[in-house]
């Protein structure tokens, strides 16, 4: 019984993260209103009654797929300082690397057309502000530590806000057209004074 019930477990599983990544991709791609369970389902190539055995509402499907990014996020931001290179201007670059890649990508752009949403909606910003309050304090406790592994430098928390600061804004600024070069000046620059700073 065991034996039949697993490949059966497997492929829900399955149909689930699928439908979970498609509506990742399709918050960043074409935003909040296009984003609905029938949509998602069809684009997944999901039956709609499929979709909603696991996601029986729009709330539902979009409170898991927030829980699902703010967890990936938070398990970026929370990586190991030890990872990084021992020199310090290599280490500080590293860790502006780091801090943009956060704010950078599919599921942040994702993460923005909820954010908006919930501006707006009480119950979803309920849900969101938790998440996003773990992912803040995990980045900023990375941060810190990669920049101050010995924990010596006074304005280690201030610098380490300002970098976080500007990898959101560098962040918000990639959503509407691809600003990679102007990013690309903008976090050498960065990191250069950061660098001066925590020498």
């Amino acid at each position: 019984m065991m034996r039949a019930r697993q490949p059966q477990q497997e492929r829900s599983r399955a149909t689930r993260d699928r439908l979970l990544y498609v509506t990742v991709e399709m918050l960043a791609a074409q935003g909040w209103s296009a984003t609905t369970v029938a949509a998602v389902a069809e684009a997944a190539g999901v039956s709609r009654g499929a979709a909603q055995h696991h996601f029986p509402t729009r709330e539902a499907l979009i409170t898991a797929v927030m829980e699902q990014m703010f967890d990936a996020m938070t398990s970026e931001a929370s990586a190991s300082a030890t990872e990084f290179p021992v020199d310090h201007e290599a280490r500080v670059a590293a860790v502006v690397d780091r801090a943009v890649a956060i704010y950078v990508g599919t599921d942040f752009k994702a993460a923005l057309q909820v954010w908006s949403a919930a501006a707006s909606d009480p119950g979803l910003r309920a849900v969101i502000l938790p998440l996003e309050a773990k992912l803040a304090r995990a980045a900023h406790r990375f941060t810190v530590t990669a920049l101050d592994p010995d924990g010596e430098h006074p304005e280690a928390h201030r610098l380490a806000q300002v970098t976080l600061d500007l990898a959101r804004g560098l962040g918000l600024a990639d959503t509407l057209s691809d600003d990679s070069r102007r990013r690309r000046q903008v976090v050498a620059t960065w990191t250069e004074q950061l660098a001066a700073a925590l020498r």
